[in-house]
């Protein structure tokens, strides 16, 4: 079984890390990891101009070198970008030296304060570490648009009945995603646009 929804208990578990913001703004943050690609990052920019949506981008840093036009449109066009390490790194897989050698190479060309480690694993001394110039930013509410095993139709129906004002919402800009992005992603935005939901940057 899947949880789309991040358990309360994480909140209180890692309280130095953001999951999500207040209710009260009748807002929700599209999110976007991995990117940018030429592949599937425009899509999604055009996608998000046509229905007026703005998003935050968590770009990898080697990416972000291979595709400065790309990094350029998402600027220009009034999304936020934020740092998801160099190359991907998985935090509990290395050591502290190392993870920060990869976050703080991104920062170098990434002009963020905000930092979602990849596959949002990191351990205890890397996010201490890191909160001295970063927001580590986490979500709420996963896709799982990169797992072939979970059907659209059931990443739809759970966006559809988990998605609440103040959630962070996690999708994908690679191409292992990018065909089921493209089916998932406008019914999800198209509901929570019926339910009057703001979408807001994070900043």
């Amino acid at each position: 079984m899947k949880l789309f929804k991040t358990p309360r208990f994480f909140r209180i578990l890692f309280p130095n890390k953001t999951w999500g913001f207040s209710r009260t703004t009748n807002a929700v943050y599209l999110t976007f990891d991995d990117g940018p690609n030429p592949q599937i990052t425009p899509w999604v920019l055009d996608l998000l101009a046509d229905l007026e949506v703005k998003a935050t981008f968590f770009c990898v840093g080697e990416n972000v070198l291979r595709y400065p036009e790309i990094i350029e449109r998402i600027k220009q066009e009034g999304h936020a970008i934020g740092n998801h390490s160099m190359d991907h790194k998985k935090g509990t897989a290395f050591s502290k030296e190392e993870y920060l050698s990869s976050v703080y190479s991104a920062h170098k060309i990434i002009d963020s304060r905000l930092f979602r480690p990849p596959y949002g694993r990191i351990k205890l001394n890397q996010t201490y570490a890191l909160k001295k110039d970063f927001e580590l930013i986490m979500w709420s509410w996963l896709s799982y648009d990169y797992d072939h095993e979970v059907s659209i139709e059931t990443i739809v129906q759970s966006a559809q009945k988990d998605i609440k004002a103040g959630d962070i919402l996690v999708f994908h800009d690679n191409p292992k995603s990018m065909d089921r992005l493209k089916l998932l992603l406008p019914p999800i935005i198209a509901d929570l646009k019926v339910k009057k939901l703001e979408f807001k940057i994070i900043a």
